[in-house]
């Protein structure tokens, strides 16, 4: 139920951030089928790709590191035979395929420094209620 739950925020979130993108900069009022079916395939697998590599279900023990170079690793294929399939751009520029590869990793570098500093600041908060908790728990006895 967890993937399904993200599936869907991951596909209307790039639903509309399509339809922004492409309305600002090809004045597009509509989105192909095959485009929202290409988003709709994504969406699905790689929130399946998150839940079961970041997820202790299935991968008991690995450093979240890995896990991350694993993930990044797979949703760069999966990503690549979706383009591929759906002939989102074509192959013989090869701009598009560095700028596909630099979009992709710019988003995931920019995606992990934002969780890792939420997570410090969301740990700091959790630790300073923490020693709240203590020093009352201490001046109680």
């Amino acid at each position: 139920m967890e993937w399904k739950y993200t599936a869907g925020l991951f596909y209307s979130a790039s639903v509309l951030i399509c339809i922004m993108v492409m309305g600002i900069l090809y004045g597009e009022t509509s989105i192909p089928i095959s485009i929202l079916v290409s988003m709709m395939i994504i969406s699905m697998s790689g929130a399946f790709l998150q839940y079961y590599i970041f997820s202790d279900r299935f991968i008991k023990k690995m450093r979240y590191t890995m896990r991350m170079i694993i993930f990044v690793v797979s949703f760069m294929l999966l990503l690549t035979a979706n383009a591929v399939c759906f002939r989102l751009f074509t192959a013989s520029p090869y701009i598009h395929w560095w700028a596909f590869t630099a979009i992709l990793f710019t988003v995931f570098i920019g995606g992990t420094i934002s969780f890792e500093i939420y997570f410090r600041i969301m740990g700091k908060k959790y630790d300073g209620l923490l020693g709240q908790y203590r020093n009352r728990e201490t001046s109680n006895q």
